[in-house]
């Protein structure tokens, strides 16, 4: 008898072999890298370095500094200078607030209403980039100068009056006194607070709005519930890109303010260019960062969103 046998299973083409990818490709990405950490470790982490050196150097300019590993120069500095760091700190707050409350509303006329006028109010916005920092602020003594028509409308308006009683004036003077070197950082910086604003507030899709209205939301519910959360990256962006550099900012303080308003950037100035106490001086710097990183960080943690602009 002839024996039935099963037929052998067909045979299914084996995939190819992949070749492994070039080890040159996945380098790639690291070699485009490489001349930003250069740049970042010759001018900016080299620097530190030989700061923190600095700041825990003893010696004087003529014997020369020697590494002593004196830590006691951050409490000296600390202890002598305190009132400066705070003052930094309430002015550059003060700034950045201004700064919110006049950036806002024009950023979000500029994402929202401006229409065809747009990239005009923009190059208005960014206009004072042309000029040199200090030519700007330069130009807030001529126009704070005693008799000048700003400090007479204050006057009359009775202005003058409020903000001496609360410390901001002397009298009937604003220059040389805390008022005036806020404006001075508040007109600044002013800038870094819109473009941020600017960015955040267009990318919201407008469809949201008109899905609030049909929800019969009002206006101001529209942009409590909608607006202002979904700009919060420009909000926390344009408050950091402005109380950072305000707070260590001595410009201002050094043409509006006068001794009674110096910041702690005023003071730095001193102990590098003109005592030429460099421990020192290195000191309060590493202080100063410390105390902005530690506030930067709590202030983003706080806010609620990683998402920056």
């Amino acid at each position: 008898m002839a024996t039935l046998t099963e037929a052998p299973p067909p045979l299914t083409p084996t995939a190819p072999e992949k070749k492994p990818p070039r080890k040159r490709g996945r380098l790639t990405p690291y070699w485009l890298l490489l001349p930003g950490i250069l740049w970042l470790l010759v001018f900016f982490a080299l620097p530190m370095i030989y700061q923190a050196s600095t700041s825990v150097q003893t010696g004087s300019l003529e014997q020369g500094y020697k590494v002593t590993w004196h830590f006691a120069t951050y409490w000296d500095a600390l202890s002598e200078y305190w009132p400066q760091f705070l003052r930094s700190i309430a002015y550059a707050a003060s700034a950045t607030v201004l700064c919110l409350l006049l950036g806002y509303p024009l950023a979000y006329l500029i994402a929202f209403r401006a229409g065809r006028w747009k990239n005009l109010v923009m190059i208005l916005v960014i206009a004072p980039f042309f000029t040199s920092f200090l030519i700007r602020t330069l130009a807030w003594k001529t126009i704070l100068a005693d008799g000048g028509p700003v400090v007479g409308a204050l006057n009359t308006l009775h202005v003058l009056d409020v903000t001496s009683w609360l410390g901001w004036t002397a009298g009937d003077r604003v220059l040389a006194t805390p008022m005036a070197v806020v404006c001075g950082l508040t007109y600044n910086f002013l800038p870094f607070m819109i473009l941020p604003l600017y960015t955040s507030l267009e990318r919201i899709d407008g469809r949201l709005h008109e899905a609030a209205g049909d929800l019969y939301a009002r206006p101001w519910t529209t942009f409590r519930k909608v607006t202002f959360p979904l700009s919060m990256p420009g909000v926390v962006s344009g408050t950091l890109l402005t109380f950072i550099p305000a707070a260590g900012d001595y410009v201002n303080a050094e043409l509006l303010g006068s001794t009674d308003t110096r910041m702690i950037g005023n003071v730095i100035q001193t102990q590098f260019l003109r005592i030429l106490d460099y421990p020192t001086a290195a000191a309060l710097s590493f202080i100063l960062m410390a105390g902005i990183l530690l506030m930067v960080t709590v202030y983003i943690r706080r806010s609620g969103t990683e998402d920056l602009v």
